[in-house]
């Protein structure tokens, strides 16, 4: 019997095991358990659960929507699927395209190619949004968003939707959402990379001088908007804005009001910077009310540093600001 055999009837005997188990209870050296393993792996007979160190091993049980032959996509369609749709699921896998579409209509009991079908139309529709620079126009939004006194911003735009109707979170947002709840640097990184050639784009029709990443709330071992500022290598200045709070933050998701949001931006960041600029750019994760980003441009003319601000943020909202409550 080989060691992956042994490795099976361990696994099938104990659920799940990790390769310190395996050494021990095998008796083999920690070289043959990890050959074993990956030849397992390969072919799909087991799944590896965590990152090292805290890495273990289960029997492969494949679900149902993974045995079952996937139906024939035209190729345009597939690519399409490919290019939007993400999925992560339960227990953090990382399922794009086709396979995500059908584990996400296996879990709601919804037929595979008719709802494919409609996820390209209705994604067609939000497509419709994207102006030539690949970017979602936010400003008419925010001049209809009844409680501002006056809109300090001169362009506001975002990169996609945080989520369409029915589907839910769009590509881009659910990277968003996981990259910054879980603190998971591979999306951080992933998302830098989406950003970067958009913002070539964007930077390539606009002047700006200088660039201001809008600081975070809550304090988290990684943060998000800092990993951004130290990832994101632009040839621009950077302008200091900081988040000040009394004993206990506010984060703007946990506001309901559009009064009490831009109170909560008003009263809590605070523009440092000295040095003048004709045009800034101000970059924030998600604009759901476009409370901060307004009230930060605020901050920047009465102090004039900048004549002109845009914001840009990751993913932004198609309707009212309550529906980004989780990022």
């Amino acid at each position: 019997m080989t060691v992956a055999d042994k490795i099976l009837i361990l696994l099938e005997e104990n659920g799940e095991l990790s390769i310190k188990e395996m050494v021990e209870r095998l008796e083999v050296s920690k070289q043959a358990v990890h050959k074993s393993i990956n030849s397992l792996l390969e072919k799909q007979l087991i799944k590896r659960f965590g990152r090292a160190p805290k890495t273990i091993y289960k029997l492969h049980t494949q679900k149902p929507y993974e045995t079952q032959a996937l139906p024939q996509l035209e190729e345009s369609q597939e690519e399409f699927l490919n290019e939007h749709f993400l999925l992560i699921d339960e227990i953090g896998e990382f399922k794009e395209g086709l396979q995500g579409f059908a584990h996400w209509c296996y879990k709601r009991k919804l037929p595979l190619e008719k709802s494919a079908i409609e996820f390209f139309k209705t994604k067609q529709k939000y497509l419709q949004y994207f102006n030539s620079n690949a970017v979602i126009d936010g400003k008419t939004k925010l001049e209809n968003t009844k409680g501002y006194e006056k809109v300090y911003l001169d362009e506001v735009y975002y990169l996609d939707f945080y989520a369409i109707e029915r589907f839910g979170k769009t590509k881009l947002g659910t990277i968003l959402h996981y990259a910054k709840q879980g603190q998971n640097k591979f999306l951080m990184k992933l998302l830098v990379e989406q950003l970067k050639s958009k913002l070539q784009l964007l930077l390539a029709n606009h002047s700006f001088q200088a660039i201001g990443f809008v600081p975070p709330t809550i304090k988290r071992e990684l943060q998000l908007m800092k990993y951004m500022e130290a990832h994101l290598k632009f040839n621009l200045p950077k302008v200091k804005i900081q988040k000040i709070s009394g004993i206990i933050p506010v984060p703007q998701k946990s506001l309901n009001k559009i009064e009490e949001r831009i109170s909560n931006a008003e009263n809590t960041f605070l523009v440092s910077e000295t040095i003048q600029y004709q045009h800034v750019l101000l970059l924030d994760d998600a604009m759901g009310s476009g409370a901060t980003l307004n009230q930060i441009a605020k901050k920047l003319k009465q102090k004039k540093v900048a004549q002109k601000v845009t914001g840009l943020a990751i993913v932004g909202s198609f309707k009212g600001f309550d529906v980004i409550t989780d990022v």
